[in-house]
């Protein structure tokens, strides 16, 4: 089976209760199952200039990266998988082409983005991310966090200067210490998972998690888990019924069934046709 038939993707975005304009971009590329959410920052709109930028960025890159060349493939130069050097490197270009828009232009000055992005190719998924916009999986009944926030609030939760439950009534919630486009280089974090039939992952911005607890964000999943497009309703609308104080953005991609590299003589055989 093929990534784009092996994968149901859904998004919504929304501006919320509180904020006039929506400062979340998302993309979702099937036939290379690529999923892109950015959350900007930013006066004057340019928060939305800067997620908007980062997401356009990473798309055609990588759409473009993978025509001539499989995502599981070693990269000659570093040795890692292309769909590694792919999301890193996009990630690194995306921040580049934001902070030189910034230096550019005044009324862009200081504006950036957080950014979570995934690629599944061969039963994996490689996931890159900067800021605090975060994927969680959903696997049988276990729900957990994915990524680790690059944020003050995470650092204090990591050193034990505040615990858990003390981080959820905490105001220094949005205080991020890694953004793309603030600086001229930044350092993406970069992994890769295994990937099993019926995992749910969820990738979203911080409007939701920060408006909804992760047990209920869960429990949402849980329970429909069959319908991703209601799921994602839902889940939008339980961070707006609780303040809705930001914009909030949601992906979901279910893994319907195998999505393995293909291997031996076929592989041979389109290689000798594109030469």
């Amino acid at each position: 089976m093929n990534v784009k038939d092996a994968l149901e993707i859904v998004s919504q975005t929304n501006p919320g209760m509180v904020r006039s304009h929506n400062e979340d971009s998302v993309t979702c590329v099937t036939e290379h199952g690529l999923v892109v959410l950015a959350d900007g920052m930013g006066g004057y709109n340019a928060g939305e200039v800067a997620s908007g930028i980062a997401v356009s960025v990473l798309s055609s890159e990588i759409r473009h990266g993978l025509e001539e060349v499989r995502p599981e493939s070693i990269d000659a130069a570093s040795g890692e998988e292309v769909g590694v050097v792919l999301l890193r490197d996009n990630v690194k270009k995306a921040n580049l082409s934001i902070y030189n828009a910034a230096q550019s232009q005044p009324q862009y000055s200081g504006m950036g983005t957080t950014i979570v992005t995934a690629l599944f190719y061969d039963n994996r998924v490689v996931v890159a991310h900067v800021g605090d916009s975060r994927m969680y999986r959903l696997r049988g009944e276990v729900f957990e966090t994915v990524t680790r926030d690059h944020s003050l609030l995470q650092e204090q939760i990591d050193s034990g200067v505040i615990s858990k439950e003390m981080a959820k009534l905490s105001k220094n919630k949005n205080l991020v210490t890694r953004a793309v486009g603030i600086d001229a280089n930044v350092v993406p974090e970069v992994h890769v998972y295994d990937v099993e039939a019926g995992d749910i992952y969820l990738l979203c911005s911080d409007g939701l998690n920060d408006m909804v607890a992760d047990e209920d964000i869960g429990a949402t999943l849980q329970m429909l888990r069959g319908n991703l497009a209601l799921a994602a309703s839902q889940l939008i609308e339980q961070a707006n019924d609780n303040g809705g104080r930001d914009n909030v953005s949601v992906i979901l991609v279910k893994v319907k069934g195998n999505y393995s590299a293909p291997q031996g003589w076929w592989v041979k055989l389109m290689s000798w046709f594109k030469s």
